[in-house]
């Protein structure tokens, strides 16, 4: 069984970590650990118009943002990766500084300290320099900054195709089995 932690925190693009915990969801073997903001959840709805009890319910298991002491906030939990997503400025700024002050940063901080996949899908632009040395403070050691950037060459027809790609490569990079993804075979001749 792998493990996966979702995080949803307070920047615009819930979509991404309610995309992720929906593909998450169908895959076999893959069970999944949902922690949210606040402002996450005010973003689910105003962006999504989705109910809390929605977004749960793609979760395996649910864990209050304010619960530092949940299962996710220890070493001992295996895991086998996180995704904020996507991750606010200042989710980005309390992980690169090792600030564990809710869930979300706490299981990040644990991350990083037992040497396992971080990835933060980083949501602002445009971007000064505390948010540059704030991603490169969490690259140095060893988290995964993922800008939500959609890629344009495989030509998609909507928004969905858009953040599907972005949540597709994510879900490679936490080394999961995607029989189905779009790939890139290469310019045509």
């Amino acid at each position: 069984m792998k493990r996966v932690i979702v995080a949803i925190s307070g920047a615009s693009g819930a979509v991404y970590g309610v995309r992720l915990l929906q593909m998450l969801h169908g895959m076999q073997g893959v069970q999944t650990h949902l922690t949210v903001s606040e402002a996450g959840w005010l973003n689910v709805q105003q962006e999504l118009d989705m109910a809390r009890a929605e977004v749960e319910a793609l979760a395996d298991v649910v864990y209050p943002v304010q619960n530092v002491g949940a299962a996710i906030a220890s070493g001992s939990f295996q895991c086998d990766g996180m995704v904020v997503a996507p991750c606010a400025m200042r989710t980005l700024a309390a992980v690169a500084l090792g600030l564990s002050d809710n869930l979300i940063t706490r299981a990040a901080d644990v991350m990083l300290k037992e040497r396992r996949r971080l990835i933060l899908m980083v949501r602002e632009t445009p971007l000064n320099l505390a948010h540059l040395r704030n991603m490169t403070s969490v690259t140095e050691m060893g988290g995964i900054i993922f800008p939500p950037v959609p890629g344009f060459y495989h030509r998609p027809q909507s928004i969905n195709e858009m953040v599907d790609h972005s949540v597709s490569r994510v879900i490679d990079l936490l080394g999961l089995p995607q029989p189905d993804a779009t790939r890139w075979t290469g310019l045509a001749s």
